[in-house]
């Protein structure tokens, strides 16, 4: 009886390659539900705080946390890992990075203002349904209720949450005149000075002009993604 040997191939270079790909993606998706799984428990945290005390939260560092962690969507456009267009979601994030340090946390008074827990509702409001959806489709699943709810609610909820904005710069402009919070004067030779309401009042063209841009990318958005779910849903 003749003894049998077994001959085992070596994984050939294109499969090693494979395995990388597979590890390497497998990586940037865990870390990408990581982050919206963090995003989603602040902001879940904010959203249920405000409904406990009747809307007056006018300021918090889970709030402030959760902003400033958002400037890693940023990154994760420029690096690849995120196939979201990056101009869009860049005007959305230094949109509420500048409301809400510079605007409403340099001006105690503007805090409390009803105004100001409106749009921490809309911003919240917008993040727990985007971060849920976000954390399902990291791991490829596809609600279609929940894709429709993402991509419709914030085509409503977005220009209310400028008109927000809007109405909460507004609101802080006697305190920025009375204070001169950020107003400059430079010495002489320069002989120039920066007076910061004339700023934000022209930073509100910038909000609205960039409202329409954010809106029209918001529609093509929705229209791509309940199509490819459809598509799915058909297969299925």
């Amino acid at each position: 009886m003749k003894p049998h040997f077994e001959i085992r191939s070596t994984p050939s270079l294109k499969e090693h390659q494979h395995m990388r790909d597979r590890s390497s993606s497998f990586i940037v998706k865990a870390y990408l539900f990581v982050y919206d799984l963090m995003q989603f428990c602040g902001h879940s945290w904010i959203f249920t705080n405000m409904i406990i005390r009747y809307m007056s939260f006018g300021k918090g560092l889970v709030m402030r946390l959760c902003q400033l962690l958002s400037i890693l969507e940023i990154l994760h456009i420029l690096i690849g890992i995120d196939k979201s267009r990056f101009f869009p979601r860049f005007l959305q994030i230094t949109e509420r990075i500048i409301v809400l340090f510079v605007v409403i946390n340099s001006q105690e008074e503007v805090q409390g203002k009803y105004i100001v827990c409106v749009l921490f509702f809309l911003w919240n409001l917008l993040d727990v349904v985007r971060y849920t959806y976000n954390m399902l489709a990291r791991m490829d699943i596809h609600y279609l209720p929940l894709t429709w709810l993402n991509f419709s609610l914030c085509i409503l909820l977005y220009p209310l949450s400028v008109l927000a904005k809007a109405f909460t710069i507004c609101v802080s402009l006697p305190y920025f005149e009375s204070f001169g919070t950020y107003s400059i004067k430079l010495p002489f030779p320069f002989a120039f000075s920066v007076y910061f309401p004339y700023v934000l009042k022209m930073y509100l063209l910038v909000l609205f002009t960039g409202m329409c841009f954010i809106i029209r990318n918001l529609f093509s958005e929705r229209k791509a993604h309940l199509e490819t779910g459809n598509s799915k849903k058909k297969r299925n």
